[in-house]
């Protein structure tokens, strides 16, 4: 019998390649990204392949370069293997019809995941591997954790055997996340199911001069289409051979795994056709709905490419009526998807009275129940259809009620948190102590946003006595643990709370207080379901244990304490076994905090009674403050789309609300609106300490906190209670700091930055202070005093502070590196800014939706922002500006011929100062305007087509932004080419020096010595010396900086470069969560002075045409150590490694 093990899709997947593998090529994406860290990890402590070899793990820097790396490994003869999702494995199609038309045996694991069309989405569902479907590669699918680990092996025996290469695919997030308690091989078990000899003929068959030939010929209309055709016989070979492997595992596990499984009743009706994880989900509804007397089945499709019409036809019962084929994805245009397709073709003519029916489901991972399957086999009419969502466009979704019971009852939690707080963590931890800890089988599953930090996390726990298969979320729970006290009336946390169930809040509140901080609807609520209710300080419990913000591992701990699965000392026991598996590579510190919180958990958990608390909920008034009247050209957006997202309600959207936004685009704004009150403690000014230096605003990465200059009638308004201080140098004017208390984070950037001698700012409790949110708003929504700029000139650090910033409230990690340098060109350029921006953070916190941190002026103007792909930003945001220039130009030839027509006009000045000023931004958006208010007061027809293009006239101000995994990596060489044009765009770099956006993977930007993912013995080669390379091209503006270093550097590095009419690039610091700072991201800005002050990072500008190389750093100050000491990610280098932390210091002083 094999071992139980609480293992998620990913690793389990990893831990089965990892035996059948000689080379591994990784490139990160999510969702797969674990399989190669796992893989990696493996290689690491020395684990040895079946043939008794440590498996070769080799980054690349980029899909197209793993696709390429493995059709040369599998050419020379070794068995390679990777890991990749959606526009990663897109990235390989032009390599899998090699790959496969030169029959190589190369496995690739795909968590399958959404492809970008109008936006981008990481979650799962089946339009990555559709799109390679015709390539020739052999497509392999898994439906649960437990398939993946049982059918990986058949992925690599066939390939082997075929001699084709195979996809072996799953769903991502929804299989690859999921944790599952699942029976795992021993490795004698794979070493039987392995021919060596089959491993030998492969070698012997490779390239290699002791035996030559050539590959990779070039042919004509004369041979090609019958060497094409020559494959065949391998192609209707390989269902058979996949078949076999199959009966292989089944001898050994005594399971019946088959290209195509049937399931449910041998004289069924109607029969559901479908791949992936729904299939669990199918069987649910086949056992409920033939417990009724109905008669249904279901054929699990495992071998999608090779289709075998012959197998599928073996498995359909001959009574059927109705076939409904599911597609977890959607080809626009087409006569149906490609799996509806197949079961088309096949069934034709022998099944040719049987009706067909085909739906779409589980787009973008969108949960699909038993209920909505029951509707499916209820429907009997509707040709086309969707389920999970309501179509009232096409009208083709189906209606579901609620009728499914499930037959088996699994104990269910659900931990609601926030991103960063540890409750993801905490589920998960509370999943393998449950099924590594007891005889009990656990599930566990966590759904979130895509936001960086502060968003909602939801994850779904169940636990039974056996082995459990759902994977849907849970709607009604047994435990509902919740890390935050405003959610109960933001979500529906209590309307899914079973009746008699246990609710767990996290509230640093006493009782009375706490009570009178519930509404009566959750009060009558609790009383009605019979609740039972408890309450812990969890952030006191987790500050006690030294673990700062974190508190997951304490509600863990209280939730054990509740749920009396086993005795206590037992749990704590097992709780301390998973920390030192989860924490041991953080350090001692890490894991004894994580202890201490164990140990305090229990004498801060308290039993709320709600006996006597129903006639005081009924005599309670609760006063609520109307939401302020939505604008109205948001007012639709807000009300249809953003209010429901945020309620959690988005599912219940309908398509009809989705018509205006149907191409993807978004309105700027409505971030504005998120209030999300994220944060325990908030910054409050404090007016008789503060020196009027606004670095406050100019660090604050999401645009919270600012200065604002008001009248004296201004300043005596009722709502501000913090009273403006007289304004230096502009005496009739008031100098006011005004908090969107509600939008911050808590991150305190702005008290570490700021330079006054006791202080300006302190940490409060954001309970306490909601003043301050009404204070900003009054302050925010008075017009600009332009005045100011006479004062403080918008090109200093003071100056530019006072200009409303066009990036505000993004979803970025708190203390986030890389917003303040965004923020800041949008207080100097954005109304006049278009953005082309790689995927990745930037791309994340810049626009998920429905939140749209990028924002306009009154007067309608604001940066236009666009994602295309990862790999492109460049080569977009290089299109964009040609797209302009060439109306621009042809603008100006317009204008020009004019003018010479009509030399004594109005038109004539303002045409002529256009002219003058066509390529100074600034003074040419000042020109445009005029330009405009004379060509409508004039009249003249003639300037019809000025005024149709009039947004095109002013000069715009073009960036690209992306991080260094795209300028260094998978993106260098649209950047070497669009810097090589000579054209005027401008590209802001965000150096942090690893892909943090997928887990903190090394890029060629990453130092010598830094421990990341993928590279946990610390990174064995230099970083990449960017800067001298664009310099060395001639014709770049350069700089490198560092905002907390040398802010003054900082923006006249940004106007120099917005300003040179040439290609310009700046290289930004950037610290990030994934440093490991010893301070926390509080200190982001701080850690960039001892990056500068140590000499690990130079600032510099280089102008080409003007002063040549300028060095803006001082001579180090620090030693270099110690500011490796500083960041986990060095510190947790072995203290033998010295080599390496030397080598890191002789890299640095190489670089500029």
């Amino acid at each position: 019998m094999r071992e139980y093990q609480i293992l998620s899709g990913n690793y389990a997947a990893a831990r089965t390649a990892y035996p059948f593998t000689d080379t591994a090529f990784v490139y990160p994406i999510t969702p797969s990204s674990d399989m190669a860290e796992q893989v990696s990890d493996l290689s690491l402590q020395n684990h040895k392949n079946l043939w008794g070899q440590t498996v070769s793990v080799t980054q690349m820097q980029s899909e197209t370069g793993v696709a390429a790396a493995m059709h040369g490994a599998l050419a020379s003869g070794s068995l390679a293997t990777t890991f990749t999702s959606s526009q990663g494995l897109l990235l390989m199609l032009p390599n899998l019809y090699k790959i496969a038309g030169e029959r190589l045996p190369g496995v690739f694991y795909v968590a399958s995941r959404t492809i970008a069309t109008h936006a981008l989405s990481i979650f799962g569902d089946h339009s990555d591997v559709y799109a390679v479907r015709q390539s020739g590669v052999a497509i392999l699918c898994a439906s649960s954790v437990q398939e993946i680990i049982d059918l990986a092996p058949v992925a690599h025996l066939s390939a082997l055997t075929c001699r084709l290469p195979f996809i072996f695919f799953f769903d991502g997030f929804r299989t690859s996340h999921e944790l599952q308690k699942i029976q795992i091989w021993k490795e004698q078990d794979l070493a039987d199911f392995l021919s060596l000899k089959e491993i030998e003929d492969f070698r012997k068959n490779a390239l290699n001069p002791c035996h030559p030939y050539v590959m990779g010929s070039s042919q004509g209309p004369d041979i090609y289409f019958q060497q094409r055709e020559a494959c065949n016989l391998a192609y209707t070979a390989a269902c058979e051979i996949v078949a076999h492997k199959m009966d292989m595992i089944n001898e050994r596990l005594g399971t019946s795994y088959a290209p195509f499984q049937y399931y449910g009743d041998a004289n069924a009706l109607h029969v559901i056709v479908s791949m992936g994880s729904v299939n669990e989900t199918v069987k649910k509804a086949v056992d409920f709905l033939n417990a009724r007397g109905e008669k249904v089945g279901l054929i699990n499709v495992r071998l999608f490419r090779p289709f075998s019409a012959a197998k599928f036809l073996e498995c359909l019962p001959t009574s059927v009526t109705h076939v409904s084929v599911l597609d977890r994805a959607k080809e626009p245009g087409s006569g149906g998807e490609a799996l509806y397709l197949d079961v088309l073709s096949a069934m034709h003519p022998t099944f040719s009275k049987v009706t067909i029916l085909h739906g779409r489901y589980g787009l973008s991972s969108k949960d699909t129940t038993p209920d909505q399957i029951v509707a499916v086999f209820h429907n009997k009419e509707r040709k086309e259809f969707t389920i999970g969502i309501d179509d009232d466009v096409t009208h083709l979704s189906l209606p579901v009620s609620p009728v499914f019971i499930d037959a088996q009852h699994p104990v269910c939690a659900k931990f609601w948190g926030m991103g960063s707080d540890g409750s993801v963590g905490a589920c998960k931890c509370a999943a393998c102590v449950i099924g590594n800890g007891t005889s009990l089988f656990a599930q566990a599953y966590s759904e979130y946003d895509s936001r960086k930090s502060g968003g909602l996390t939801i994850s779904h726990l169940r636990y039974d006595k056996s082995s459990i298969h759902a994977p849907y979320l849970i709607h009604d729970a047994d435990f509902i643990i919740c890390s935050h006290l405003e959610y109960l009336e933001r979500y529906p946390i209590v309307e899914e709370l079973k009746e008699g169930g246990s609710l767990l809040i996290n509230t640093s509140y006493e009782k009375a207080q706490f009570m009178r901080k519930l509404s009566p609807r959750i009060i009558h609520m609790l009383i009605q379901k019979k609740a039972h209710l408890y309450t812990i300080n969890a952030q006191v419990v987790s500050q006690k244990s030294g673990l700062g913000k974190h508190t997951g591992i304490v509600m863990v701990a209280a939730f054990f304490s509740i749920a009396n699965i086993m005795p206590m000392d037992q749990c704590h026991a097992l709780l301390k076994k998973q920390i030192l598996v989860d924490y041991q590579d953080k350090g001692d510190a890490v894991v004894n905090s994580n202890y201490n919180a164990i140990k305090l958990t229990p004498s801060y958990l308290q039993p709320i009674s709600l006996e006597h608390d129903a006639a005081f909920a009924n005599n309670r008034t609760v006063h609520t403050q109307n939401a302020p009247p939505y604008p109205s050209d948001l007012a639709d957006y807000l009300t249809h789309i953003h209010r429901p997202v945020h309620a959690r309600r988005g599912d219940n959207i309908s398509v009809s609300s989705f018509i205006p936004y149907a191409d993807g685009s978004c309105p700027s704004g409505t971030a504005a609106y998120d209030k999300k009150a994220s944060a325990i403690f908030v910054p409050v000014w404090n007016p008789e300490q503060c020196i009027q230096c606004n670095h406050c605003s100019f660090v604050c990465p999401h645009s919270v906190i600012r200065p604002f200059a008001l009248t004296a009638k201004e300043a005596n308004a009722t709502v501000i209670k913090n009273k403006p201080i007289p304004m230096t140098a502009a005496k009739h004017l008031q100098f006011f700091i005004g908090i969107s208390a509600m939008d911050c984070t808590g991150c305190a950037s702005c008290i570490v930055a700021c330079p006054a001698p006791k202080k300006a700012l302190r940490m409060s409790r954001l309970d306490q202070v909601v003043s301050l949110q009404d204070e900003y708003d009054y302050v925010a929504a008075l017009p600009e005093k332009k005045e100011i700029e006479d004062y403080f000139h918008v090109d200093t650090v003071k100056g530019s502070q006072f200009r409303r910033p066009l990036l505000e409230f993004p979803g970025a990690c708190g203390g986030c590196g890389q917003t303040p340098y965004v923020k800041l060109l949008t207080q100097l350029f954005g109304e006049r800014m278009l953005i082309a921006n790689a995927t990745g953070c930037s791309s994340i916190w810049g626009n998920s939706s429905p939140s749209v941190p990028y924002t306009k002026l009154a007067s309608g103007r604001g940066p236009a922002w666009s994602n295309s792909l990862f790999e492109d930003a460049a080569e977009f945001g290089y299109g964009m500006l040609l797209g302009y220039k060439d109306v621009r130009t042809s603008l100006h030839q317009l204008i020009s011929s004019l003018i010479t027509k009509d030399t004594h006009s109005p038109f004539y000045d303002a045409a002529l100062n256009w002219l003058n000023t066509y390529s100074d931004g600034e003074r040419n958006t000042l020109a445009s305007d005029r330009l405009i208010e004379c060509i409508r007061r004039s009249g003249n027809p003639s300037y019809k087509l000025i005024d149709s293009l009039k947004d095109y006239l002013s000069k715009k101000s073009h960036w690209i932004f992306g991080g260094d995994g795209w300028a260094y990596d998978i993106g260098f060489g649209g950047l070497d080419h669009v810097l090589s044009s000579g054209e005027d765009i401008n590209i802001l770099i965000f150096d942090n020096e690893a892909y943090a956006n997928t887990g903190g993977q090394p890029s060629k930007a990453t130092p010598r010595g830094a421990v990341t993912a993928l590279s946990k013995e610390g990174k064995k080669t230099a970083k990449k010396d960017l800067a001298s390379y664009l310099i060395g091209l001639g014709n770049v503006y350069v700089a490198q900086i560092a905002m907390g270093a040398d802010m003054n550097q900082c923006i006249k590095s940004m106007i120099q470069a917005e300003h040179y009419p040439g290609p310009s690039v700046l290289l930004a610091y950037s610290p990030c969560t994934c440093h490991g700072i010893r301070g926390s991201m509080s200190h982001a800005q701080t850690e960039q002075l001892r990056a500068v002050q140590s000499g690990y990072w130079k600032l510099f500008r280089y102008h080409p045409k003007d002063f040549g190389y300028k060095l803006d750093s001082a001579t180090p100050s620090m030693a270099y150590e110690d500011f490796l000491d500083g960041e986990q990610r060095f510190a947790l280098l072995d203290k033998e490694s010295k080599l390496l932390r030397s080598a890191s210091k002789a890299d640095a002083q190489k670089r500029l």
